[in-house]
């Protein structure tokens, strides 16, 4: 079997992938002081970012393998896409799980007193696998089907993103692809804008509400970051990472829109961003290019730490949640400890990404690679 080289790699949305996951835990950190009203929220649009991400993976998926088929199996897809992602699955699961005694509250979490050690481990290997939990094992009682990681839930969808992809749509042709984008399009545009609520938040909970909220949120972006990279439309312009990454900050940013009387024009604007925004931005990243050294170190740091940082701060958001709450601390006051949340979130990315993620995925591929080469031989 001939080996798989190599492709031209875009640093710019790897910057871009950075800027957002940096601006998903700032928007964490905020939504404490919000106490669940989405209208009072900071940063907020920021769970928009997952959305961005969807559309980035499909994006790169399309282009590091649509062309790559006769040289590759389904499995061997399979394998690529688990040596990227699950190492800091694992990690992120770990992380929770020891965290987790750490952030009991009497008002948010009252399980965790009560949760055996038994259960924690249990909870934690199920996690390791992306299979949701039931709602007998929600040791933290918010609904989650990844307690210990709540981020983790966007991971399961993107591997059943990746199923989809390898089983039937890469087979596709551009104007049957064209003809689900659409579709998904119009399903997004039906949700959030005649919908309840009014956004796309949701997707974490194993209910049909919240999974028909995440594969609303999944399916378009994804499918049309693919379309997005085969009809190859890259826009060229110069100052292209700073000028998407002032975009991308300002759409997670942007206050909502709307009140409670309506909710259709806030989710007019996510529906916008997400189906017109969002390609244009990743158009202009793929189409641009970095001149710059510093620019380029910028990007390759943010590129590096911006899956590790997006699945594991959360156990830091818990506990740091937890504090806010239980001892009743306004934002005047528990900002300097957010703004200390965000800088130990990246930093415990750094040392996750270095420490562990990339000798493990090092590991991971020569082992596959040397695999590979002996079945070749036979």
């Amino acid at each position: 079997m001939t080996d798989i080289k190599p492709k031209k790699h875009y640093e710019i949305l790897d910057g871009l992938r950075g800027v957002a996951a940096i601006l998903v835990v700032a928007f964490h950190v905020f939504e404490t002081f919000a106490l669940g009203n989405r209208f009072k929220q900071i940063i907020n649009h920021g769970y928009l970012a997952v959305d961005f991400f969807f559309l980035l993976s499909g994006f790169v998926v399309a282009y590091a393998y649509d062309d790559r088929w006769g040289k590759m199996t389904q499995w061997e897809f399979y394998k690529r896409r688990l040596i990227r992602l699950q190492p800091m699955v694992i990690m992120g699961m770990v992380i929770g799980g020891a965290f987790y005694y750490f952030q009991a509250s009497d008002e948010l979490f009252p399980e965790i007193a009560e949760t055996p050690v038994w259960k924690l481990l249990l909870v934690m290997l199920i996690g390791f696998t992306l299979i949701p939990v039931p709602k007998t094992m929600d040791i933290r009682g918010w609904g989650e089907m990844h307690p210990l990681d709540g981020p983790a839930w966007s991971l399961f969808f993107e591997y059943i993103a990746n199923i989809l992809y390898a089983l039937f749509f890469r087979k596709f042709s551009n104007k049957v692809l064209g003809f689900f984008v659409l579709l998904f399009a119009a399903m997004l545009i039906n949700y959030t804008v005649f919908g309840p609520k009014g956004d796309v938040i949701g997707g974490w909970s194993l209910n049909l509400e919240q999974m028909n909220i995440g594969f609303t949120r999944l399916l378009y972006p994804f499918f049309a970051g693919i379309l997005l990279s085969r009809l190859g439309k890259l826009i060229h312009i110069k100052g292209a990472f700073w000028i998407c990454s002032a975009l991308i900050t300002i759409i997670l940013m942007m206050p909502r829109i709307g009140d409670a009387n309506s909710l259709w024009m806030n989710g007019l604007y996510e529906s916008f961003c997400i189906i017109l925004l969002f390609p244009l931005i990743v158009s202009i990243g793929a189409g641009g290019e970095i001149k710059s050294p510093f620019s380029l170190k910028i990007c390759k740091a943010l590129g590096d730490i911006s899956y590790p940082l997006y699945i594991t701060h959360y156990p830091l958001i818990y506990w740091y949640t937890a504090w806010v709450v239980d001892n009743k601390v306004p934002l005047e006051d528990g900002y300097p400890m957010g703004i200390g949340v965000l800088i130990a979130s990246i930093v415990l990315a750094y040392l996750c990404l270095k420490l562990y993620d990339e000798p493990v995925r090092n590991w991971l591929q020569n082992k596959f690679q040397k695999r590979k080469m002996i079945l070749s031989e036979k």
